[in-house]
């Protein structure tokens, strides 16, 4: 029997030590996610930078549980349309087996996309489901930025009721 006295919260239940290794592994996981991001951001602003790129803007569009980049539009520091240079940059990534570090060479293209890709499903995961998603990602080398803009669609219902 358990004794609670008025004023103190009641202890909180242990975790099952198998359910705590697998949270403190998924919070490790995650940690090692966001410096991997911030480290594969970094490249690709160097990367585009060296090539003269100034910014990259990305189009999307997903829905009925696919989805898809639309377009890629690298501006000169002019604005003017250029196109991405084959260049190559290494990417960092973890294994997912065995959650080792690992490396690979992208274009700065296929950078591009895989670093979209990350930043849609941390933000808004399950963006191509359903009604979907579009919108636009604008990366600035110059200041080191990514902006998104989300536009989630959704199918909406009202119901009215009268009695007569």
């Amino acid at each position: 029997m358990t004794i609670h006295l008025p004023g103190r919260a009641a202890p909180a239940p242990e975790l099952p030590s198998e359910l705590s290794r697998i949270l403190a592994e998924q919070a490790e996981r995650e940690a090692a996610e966001v410096a991997l991001h911030a480290r594969n951001k970094e490249v690709l602003f160097d990367g585009l930078r060296q090539v003269g790129i100034a910014h990259v803007l990305v189009s999307f569009d997903g829905s009925g549980d696919s989805g898809q980049i639309d377009s890629i539009e690298a501006r000169s520091g002019l604005d003017a349309r250029v196109t991405l240079p084959a260049a190559q940059i290494t990417f960092a990534g973890i294994d997912w087996q065995s959650g080792a570090p690992t490396e690979c060479r992208l274009t700065l293209e296929g950078a591009v996309e895989e670093l979209v890709y990350d930043l849609l499903s941390d933000t808004h995961s399950g963006w191509q489901d359903n009604d979907g998603a579009y919108g636009e990602f604008c990366i600035d080398a110059h200041a080191r930025t990514i902006h998104l803009e989300f536009n989630e669609r959704f199918t909406s219902s009202e119901l009215y009721t009268h009695d007569f």
